[in-house]
């Protein structure tokens, strides 16, 4: 039986830009570089552009993670009207610091609008001031998100008047349209912790780590199949990975020691052992000085790295 092939993403730069991955070039960045850069993932066959969410940053995070993060929904329903094909991603949305019917409502929303292109993911979070400062529960963020993901199955669902009763929501008799173009909104569990790998083996369509290095994702794929074949669940579940830094041909320029550089060849190689761990998704990110470099990337890898994932 033949190996499917690897599908790959890219969570965009300009839109988040952490001191921890950001590029220099990024600083000057605004709407028109993310325009360019989602025609071009979109043309260069990518199965999906990812965002980030964060609401607001802390004075005590914002060295290292910056204070630029475009809000998710309208960087993503932006982006869903100057492209064709590619999927919408949230990386993660922290849905705990909204009510899941406010949710529901802008990524039913978008997805009605992109022709049903959205993938939600869906994290804990991990910033406290963002929780507290909106009035969520930082302490028990975990079972709250437990019980979000399954309000959002019903509100993202099939049905008008969505009804979901549980602990911290309650709600039911409230119409929302216009209703996702999809008929199931694929959900996407985020987070490497033994809580999130639970929470995606039980709950997921799919699994998001964050930071897994290769040598540890092999056991954490194991324990995830496991929890879901224990429970029961016989769907089948999206497993990624985030792959080292890329940088397509031999750079002359520093990229730094972990960025995966050669041929196609080389770098397909390398993507495919995440195929053999289990992986049926890799998101990649390029190494780059400017727009113009990172958009020559992106074509190179969906033009000569890509086809070799199979």
């Amino acid at each position: 039986m033949a190996v499917s092939a690897l599908a790959y993403g890219i969570q965009l730069p300009v839109q988040a830009q952490s001191a921890l991955f950001a590029e220099g070039w990024e600083a000057g960045a605004g709407p028109a570089d993310l325009v360019a850069l989602a025609r071009a993932v979109d043309g260069a066959g990518f199965d999906y552009l990812a965002v980030c969410d964060h609401v607001a940053i802390p004075r005590r995070l914002a060295p290292a993670m910056g204070t630029v993060w475009y809000d998710p929904v309208a960087t993503l329903a932006h982006l869903a009207a100057v492209t064709e094909r590619v999927r919408l991603l949230s990386h993660v949305a922290v849905v705990g610091l909204r009510h899941p019917l406010l949710t529901a409502k802008q990524y039913a929303t978008l997805d009605h609008l992109s022709g049903g292109r959205l993938i939600l993911g869906v994290g804990a979070g991990h910033v406290r001031e963002e929780f507290e400062v909106l009035g969520a529960d930082f302490e028990r963020r975990g079972a709250v998100l437990d019980e979000v993901i399954d309000a959002l199955r019903a509100a993202l669902g099939p049905e008008e008047f969505p009804e979901h009763h549980g602990k911290h929501y309650d709600f039911g008799g409230l119409g929302q349209r216009p209703r996702p173009a999809q008929p199931e909104v694929p959900l996407w569990v985020g987070g490497s912790s033994p809580a999130a790998v639970r929470r995606a083996a039980l709950k997921g369509d799919g699994w998001l780590p964050q930071g897994d290095p290769r040598e540890r994702l092999p056991a954490q794929i194991a324990r995830l199949r496991r929890l879901r074949e224990e429970a029961g669940v016989g769907a089948p579940c999206t497993v990624g990975a985030i792959a080292e830094p890329l940088y397509v041909g031999r750079a002359g320029w520093e990229v730094g020691r972990r960025t995966l550089t050669g041929t196609p060849e080389e770098i397909a190689a390398s993507l495919r052992a995440y195929r053999a761990m289990g992986v049926d998704q890799v998101q990649v990110r390029f190494r780059s000085r400017s727009r113009a470099e990172l958009i020559e990337q992106i074509g190179l890898f969906g033009a000569q790295v890509a086809p070799l994932l199979g």
